[in-house]
Parts: structure tokens; sequence; C-alpha cells
């Protein structure tokens, strides 16, 4: 099914909301502003797949209702890997990455996102190089938070795993 993308209509409504943001902090009010005429929203019904492991890069995704969980299932093992709340934002690295995504992204609930399209982050490089660099900067920040989350989840389940070994 395809979905419909609406523009952001309620913008004095919705710009607090993106102040609050990581992938936005730093920005001043005319970034911002810029900002907010590229971005679109969507919505997805529970159990509604928001993209599957391999599909094509998509969207920088920012939940503004609802739930994501992102999950793998590789050989017949199923991982669940994060859940993502109103306020936060994935789908960032696989656009950045210019990468396939890595995991399949569900809505756990009823969900309504706030998209921001590659072809629009290019724009903003094009118009404006100082925002480019701090949503790129802020993307940066995140991954890198994520990936150290991720290094001690790995570490503690090697320990787990080494004593079950032993």
């Amino acid at each position: 099914m395809d979905k419909i993308y609406n523009p952001v209509l309620d913008v004095e409504e919705i710009r607090p909301f993106l102040n609050k943001i990581s992938l936005f902090g730093g920005l001043n009010d005319k970034q911002l502003e810029e900002i907010l005429k590229l971005l679109k929203t969507v919505k997805y019904d529970k159990g509604e797949y928001i993209y599957k492991r391999g599909e094509a890069l998509s969207f920088i995704y920012i939940i503004k209702q609802g739930e994501v969980k992102l999950k793998i299932e590789e050989k017949g093992v199923f991982l669940d890997l994060i859940n993502f709340k109103k306020g936060e934002c994935f789908g960032e690295t696989s656009v950045i990455g210019i990468q396939s995504h890595f995991s399949n992204a569900l809505a756990v609930k009823p969900t309504e996102l706030i998209v921001l399209e590659p072809a629009k982050l290019l724009s903003i490089y094009e118009s404006n190089k100082e925002t480019f660099g701090m949503l790129v900067l802020n993307i940066a920040r995140e991954t890198a938070r994520r990936l150290h989350q991720s290094n001690e989840t790995l570490v503690q389940y090697m320990l787990i795993k080494d004593m079950k070994l032993d």
C-alpha cells in the first residue's frame, strides 16, 4: 500500500517539539524554519512495517506520536534491537551511509512520523552548508551514542555467554 505523505501544516505546534530533538540541536530559528518547509508526515497502523531489512534507504524518521521497534530476523533467530518513542529519530544512518536498511522497522502502535527525504537533505547541503553540517554532526553524535550502547550490550552478552560455558 502506498503511503500518503503530507506537508507539515502545524508549523507553530511542531516547532517546540523539533527543538527538543537531538537531530536539530544547535540550530537557530532561521535554520529550523528552513528545515520545517522540507518535512512531511505519514501515519502507520499498529503492526505495519515502515521498512524491511534490505530495502533501499528511505527517510530520516522522527516519531511525532506512537512507537517503533527495530528488529532483525536472521537464520530463524529473531532479535528486538531497540524501541523508539515520541521525539526519537531512526533511519538516519541508512540515509547518511547511503545503505539499505539493516533492520525491520515496525509500528508497535498507531504511529505518526515526521520524515525528511534524502533529496531534501541534499537540498539543504546545496542551499546552506552550515545547516547541513550541523545536521550531519548531530546524526554522527547520535550514531556514536548508539554504537557505544551496542558495544556495551555486546560485551554484556559475551560475558553472560562466557559464564554459561564455564
